[in-house]
């Protein structure tokens, strides 16, 4: 039988020996050295910029939500304000004639006794929710917080003065329950003072 010739291929399962100790000298076989990998390509500047302005458009939406959603906050807060000053305000106003009474108890030195500790229990706890009296005898008069029920002229005042306070006014916050009513004095009118001088003089 014929052996194959060492130039012509061998028909078969091919075995490669991957043993780091050779056999036959016990000696630690060399590792044939990997090829480095090489270094990826950079990245084409036209892409790069597209990148860029793709993260410089997500980050102006993000930051164009950030502000809708602040705002949104805000709104929503200052509703929920107003609703309660409203709903507050509905019930105050249906107390402001027992206040009356209760101030007009104590202008005639009615208040005293239990209806004394009622009513200043009752005005505390209005004053708690936010109500505020106002209208002062001698304060100049303000159309926008005053009503005027009588008017009168004076050579005791400079401008249109409040004169006496028929009934107090009330607000809660900026919200104007009710004006203070009042009586006003203008200053006398330049005839009449002139008139009266001279009569005067007669």
């Amino acid at each position: 039988m014929s052996r194959p010739d060492e130039g012509e291929e061998r028909e078969g399962p091919v075995i490669n020996d991957r043993r780091r100790i050779d056999p036959e000298t016990g000696q630690v076989r060399e590792q044939a050295k990997q090829p480095a990998p090489e270094p990826a390509p950079a990245a084409d500047d036209g892409a790069a910029a597209d990148l860029k302005e793709r993260l410089d458009e997500r980050t102006a939406d993000l930051q164009r939500l950030q502000a809708e959603y602040a705002n949104y906050r805000k709104r929503v807060e200052r509703d929920r304000v107003a609703v309660r000053e409203q709903a507050v305000g509905s019930v105050l106003g249906e107390l402001l004639p027992i206040l009356d009474d209760i101030g007009r108890a104590r202008d005639h030195d009615e208040l005293t006794g239990a209806f004394k500790s009622v009513g200043e229990s009752l005005e505390s706890a209005v004053g708690k929710l936010g109500l505020v009296r106002f209208g002062d005898k001698g304060e100049p008069f303000d159309p926008t917080v005053h009503e005027a029920l009588m008017h009168s002229y004076s050579a005791e005042v400079t401008e249109p003065t409040c004169v006496d306070i028929l009934q107090p006014g009330y607000r809660i916050g900026e919200r104007i329950l009710r004006p203070a009513r009042v009586a006003v004095a203008e200053p006398a009118e330049p005839e009449a003072a002139t008139e009266g001088t001279e009569t005067g003089d007669e």
